[in-house]
């Protein structure tokens, strides 16, 4: 049986796919696959090499140090083991073209994937949670926002959440208590949104205009200004924090609530 040493400097993941998918080619071949992960320093680099050698073993690695990687050569060459470079030859094809150091950063393409799955879920848990929809599942937000209709909560969540954060929204209505769930969220991960009720009522009239919706009491000033005191007392009820998006961009909006939660 042939002994097929995966080493990496992070989990070795990428390696090991590559491998099955050459394996994939070679039915029923006795091979075993002994991952060496998070190999980051020269004596360990030393270590695995002695091992392969007493097993007589092939040793393909991934590592992303040009340190480490001179060590494996060495070694490999040294003790007659075989081994393969397979990250070493792309990375230096790739800084010959772009002309870029490379950061040599062990597990960076994981991070990276990991916090991609992350945005999509992220995202995906927005549209579910817009609006107030299932409620019940706020206590998995990371940040809620809350307010009276048309005050940036969407498109300010939606913002959050293309950068990985768990953001929902929930309409606060005069004469209704806010849903129990939004209740048991803590309080420092609720932010409510307003802004002037002249800029609302501007905001409310287009939306009124373009869905046919009735003005009155919708966008009439009177009834935002006594909706948005009523929020703002909803508010300090429960010791939500305030953010006055009048004037401001959804990327100001976002940021702020950002380096709160930081």
């Amino acid at each position: 049986m042939l002994t097929v040493y995966v080493v990496s400097d992070a989990t070795g993941d990428t390696a090991q796919r590559m491998i099955r998918a050459g394996l994939a080619q070679f039915r029923d071949a006795p091979v075993r696959l002994a991952r060496r992960a998070h190999v980051c320093t020269p004596r360990q680099v030393r270590a695995v090499v002695h091992e392969a050698q007493r097993n007589e073993a092939l040793v393909i690695y991934t590592l992303v140090s040009d340190e480490l990687r001179r060590v494996m050569r060495a070694e490999t060459r040294t003790h007659n083991v075989d081994a393969m470079d397979i990250l070493g030859p792309i990375l230096e094809r790739l800084a010959t073209h772009l002309k870029i150091v490379p950061q040599e950063k062990p597990g960076l393409f994981q991070a990276i994937a990991e916090a991609k799955s992350r945005e999509i879920d992220a995202v995906s848990y927005a549209f579910r949670h817009d609006d107030g929809q299932n409620a019940h599942e706020l206590d998995r937000a990371e940040v809620v926002l809350v307010g009276a209709s048309r005050t940036m909560k969407t498109p300010t969540m939606l913002y959050l959440a293309y950068r990985g954060w768990f953001a929902a929204n929930v309409p606060l209505v005069p004469g209704m208590e806010p849903p129990k769930p939004l209740l048991a969220v803590p309080a420092d991960r609720v932010f409510c949104l307003t802004m002037s009720p002249e800029k609302l009522q501007q905001l409310r009239r287009v939306r009124a205009e373009e869905e046919l919706i009735p003005m009155q009491p919708y966008a009439a000033l009177d009834p935002i200004r006594e909706e948005l005191t009523a929020v703002e007392s909803t508010c300090r009820k429960y010791r939500w924090r305030t953010i006055n998006v009048t004037g401001k961009s959804v990327e100001e909006v976002a940021k702020e609530i950002i380096e709160w939660l930081a």
